[in-house]
């Protein structure tokens, strides 16, 4: 059975981590599995959208303490396992933001450390109610440094800063209002939901979605200036599009697109 499985239907790859009795847990093969598919996704031009899921009873525990502890055991004190397992964890997050297509996190049960960092590191995310959203490495005397990243960039500061310090839990209705994920469906609605909002997406011009999502992260980081003149340039490329010319034509014309892509 693979630790991560992946179907694909009508433009949409959905990855499924399944590791269930590690809580899908981030390890060792985890990661390159992960990897290995958005490396894989990132020339697939038939796939316009991705889920990533958990089997089992949660959808992310983070890393693998035992992996962990294991490592710590060379001479060095693990420092060269710890700095190539975090160098190899931060490439499968950032290889989200360079995917062309969107990454919807489906996310129940719980969401812990790295787990979180996961979540928080995809475009979007559909939460089922009832699950818990955590930065909780502080507890075990573990500041989560790198979860802090991608978590600091989904919601406020002090909330962030308070969940790393605690170690303490969202629920649903707080990571809805903080911004962490975009909708909280009863649990029997998940899969459907998250689905639906994938489909749409998938819908889109794809190239337009690609354009539009590399351009969404750089000009985040830039000043009001900045963000506009770059913004500028990518808005006439995507204007000169021959695609582009058809969806505006399209939709003058009252008729649905006949796109290329």
């Amino acid at each position: 059975m693979a630790i991560l499985e992946r179907s694909d239907k009508d433009g949409i790859a959905h990855l499924r981590m399944n590791a269930p009795e590690r809580l899908n847990a981030l390890s060792d093969a985890m990661l390159a599995a992960l990897q290995d598919q958005f490396d894989a996704l990132q020339s697939d031009r038939s796939i316009r959208a991705v889920i990533l899921s958990g089997e089992g009873k949660a959808f992310c525990a983070g890393h693998d303490l035992k992996e962990m502890t294991q490592g710590r055991q060379a001479e060095d004190g693990g420092k060269a396992y710890f700095t190539d397992l975090f160098t190899r964890c931060t490439r499968v997050m950032t290889s989200i933001r360079t995917l062309p297509q969107p990454v919807i996190a489906q996310a129940h049960g719980i969401a812990t450390a790295a787990g979180c960092q996961l979540l928080a590191s995809c475009d979007l995310a559909v939460a089922a109610e009832g699950t818990r959203f955590g930065v909780n490495g502080v507890n075990v005397g573990l500041f989560c440094s790198t979860p802090m990243v991608a978590l600091s960039r989904n919601i406020p500061r002090k909330q962030a800063f308070e969940m790393l310090t605690t170690g303490e839990f969202l629920d649903t209705d707080q990571a809805r209002a903080y911004g962490l994920i975009n909708r909280a469906v009863p649990e029997d609605q998940l899969a459907e939901a998250t689905r639906e909002l994938a489909t749409t997406i998938a819908s889109k011009l794809a190239s337009a979605v690609k354009i539009g999502k590399e351009a969404f992260y750089a000009q985040l980081e830039m000043g009001l200036d900045e963000a506009y003149e770059y913004t500028k340039g990518v808005i006439v490329e995507n204007m000169l599009h021959r695609d582009t010319e058809e969806g505006i034509a399209a939709f003058i014309e009252k008729r649905p697109p006949e796109w290329t892509q």
